[in-house]
């Protein structure tokens, strides 16, 4: 359990020591690192931790109960609500084909980190059920979402930008009123999910891997008709 507790700590030490070296990057013409970014997700893994050890019990003693399935869907709300403002044309910062990339990535890898946590740690659940209950994995997946609307649309939309943690806060309150989650697993499923999408926009992995941009007869587009919605490939031949 001890090394649950220090994971968060030595994330800290080691991003304030690679802010001493930022002026360095920058002269080096690196990226610079958004380390203001990672403190909110960093103190949501530490917060969720400690309670891990203590305190999870007394929260949900005074949490009311619920039995509503809304959860299981409300976590893949941000995403639809990512293509939705794609679909009414509001302007992003990237392409539909680098938000899926980007949005994919991110939930693979939380999805990785979310589920290795789960049964290492293996805390049981408040209903006494399985003994996989930290982190959320609902939590991580609506806040991936959530993550990804907000570097999306925080410069041209910042509502909607910062709707989706509306949302994304609404499914981990649900996991814990459904007495399927303690609030340290949904605290430490926030973190998780909005500290890996951060790094993902960071450092723009596969980002040279642009198959439709070599083309101009080559497109990925969302599209909405009638009750259906989704992503279109559009492939143009010239007679």
């Amino acid at each position: 359990m001890l090394k649950y507790l220090v994971m968060p700590v030595i994330l800290l030490v080691v991003i304030s020591k690679a802010r001493a070296q930022d002026s360095t990057l920058q002269l080096s013409g690196c990226k610079r690192f958004p380390y203001t970014q990672q403190v909110a997700p960093l103190a949501l893994i530490a917060t969720g931790t400690l309670t891990l050890w203590r305190g999870k019990e007394e929260v949900s003693r005074y949490t009311p109960q619920t039995s509503i399935t809304a959860d299981d869907y409300l976590q893949y709300a941000p995403m639809l609500g990512l293509y939705a403002a794609d679909m009414a044309g509001v302007e992003a910062k990237s392409s539909a084909w680098d938000q899926t990339k980007y949005l994919a990535i991110s939930q693979l890898a939380c999805a990785v980190v979310v589920q290795t946590l789960k049964y290492t740690v293996r805390a049981q659940r408040p209903n006494k059920g399985a003994r996989n209950s930290f982190p959320s994995g609902h939590t991580s997946v609506a806040f991936v979402g959530a993550a990804v609307m907000y570097h999306e649309f925080r410069e041209t939309k910042p509502v909607l930008a910062y709707s989706g943690f509306v949302v994304a806060t609404a499914v981990g309150v649900l996991r814990q009123t459904n007495r399927r989650h303690y609030i340290s697993d949904v605290l430490a499923g926030a973190g998780i999910g909005i500290l890996i999408t951060n790094l993902t926009y960071h450092f723009e992995p596969l980002k040279a891997w642009q198959p439709f941009s070599k083309s101009q007869n080559l497109s990925l587009l969302p599209y909405c008709s009638g009750e259906s919605a989704g992503m279109t490939l559009r492939l143009m031949i010239n007679g």
